[in-house]
């Protein structure tokens, strides 16, 4: 039983103790369920849900149907997690509106994984930055097959013009899980960046999201190349 373990092994005193960044994914996802079932205490539950989806992640993209067909999940705990998910989002949102968050490109990576991460899909967007490098617009532009997405710079300059934007971080996911860019990323990084340079509008980066990892262009010195 759960309630017998040290409190230094419990998920909710362990968060209490050291933060959340000291719990692992199992035990996260514990504090989520709550309880457990018969049989089954509530880590194990939850280490045994992840093995069956795959990642959090996974949990996350599940269709309610999926989802409820197993032991100890249902509605209810669907709507949970996906409210829990969309305040995720918005709190994200929310800090890069302030413009306090672009001071850091860890920040900015972790809202570009917050938006794109779980699409099946690649979507391209951009974020549109003032000369002080906050935050005008955030724009899922274009949206591809599993493989790739047509990018056409003209609505990407035709929507900087329109929010006066003074920069831009392009972005875009790799449903593959791969991070590393393409020959066609490069292309579309290239031509971006010479068709803004046109309305002196400068691209700061390029940032690919692919499950939890990123690939940024700048962080590598592929930008202005």
């Amino acid at each position: 039983m759960l309630k017998d373990w040290p409190d230094s092994e419990k998920p909710r005193e362990k968060l209490l103790q050291h933060g959340a960044k000291s719990l692992s994914d199992a035990e996260l996802l514990a504090i989520f369920l709550r309880t457990g079932v018969k049989g089954c205490h509530v880590v194990d539950l939850a280490r045994n849900l992840l093995k069956s989806f795959g990642s959090i992640a996974k949990i996350y993209q599940a269709e309610l149907d999926d989802f409820c067909q197993y032991h100890g999940l249902g509605v209810a705990k669907y709507v949970q997690l996906q409210a829990c998910l969309e305040m995720s989002k918005r709190y994200l949102a929310e800090q890069m509106q302030t413009g306090l968050a672009l001071t850091s490109s860890l920040s900015t990576q972790n809202f570009l994984k917050a938006e794109l991460r779980n699409e099946t899909r690649e979507i391209f967007a951009v974020l549109f930055l003032n000369t002080q490098h906050q935050v005008i617009k955030f724009e899922r532009l274009f949206q591809g097959t599993i493989n790739a997405a047509a990018v056409y710079p003209r609505i990407v300059v035709e929507l900087a013009i329109k929010y006066q934007a003074g920069a831009v971080i392009l972005a875009h996911n790799h449903p593959s899980g791969i991070a590393e860019p393409s020959i066609a990323d490069n292309q579309i990084t290239s031509r971006l960046e010479q068709a803004l340079a046109l309305i002196d509008i400068k691209v700061l980066d390029h940032i690919i999201v692919a499950g939890c990892q990123c690939y940024s262009y700048a962080e590598h010195g592929r930008i202005n190349e």
